[in-house]
């Protein structure tokens, strides 16, 4: 064993590799909050307008079973559903109308 230092010293950690590896930590962080799911409800335009599409549906299509129900029990059955259908369209409208009416936050009822 001699007493002589040898020619290569172990290289301390490098301040650039730190500094990389503060980047890297830096850009993963980042990354993870991108990625992350975000919820989103819906805006209250599209409430609105789901609500409207369901009046229409539902009025008519309860028009139809009710005019058809009606017609099958009594044996008018051609006018009792085109009187029903009729009724149901006129309910719909009436119920997009009142919910057209109120503002966004009244227009909820609960």
């Amino acid at each position: 064993m001699s007493d002589e230092k040898p020619a290569r010293e172990p290289i301390g950690e490098d301040a650039r590799i730190d500094a990389l590896e503060e980047r890297l930590k830096a850009a993963r962080e980042r990354e993870d909050q991108r990625n992350q799911p975000r919820v989103k409800g819906a805006s209250a335009s599209e409430k609105a307008g789901n609500r409207a599409l369901a009046d229409l549906v539902g009025g008519v299509f309860g028009g139809l079973v009710v005019g058809w129900t009606v017609g099958w029990f009594f044996d008018v059955n051609p006018w009792a559903l085109l009187v029903g259908l009729f009724l149901g369209i006129v309910v719909a409208f009436r119920n997009i109308i009142r919910n057209s009416g109120s503002g966004p936050s009244a227009g909820s009822g609960s």
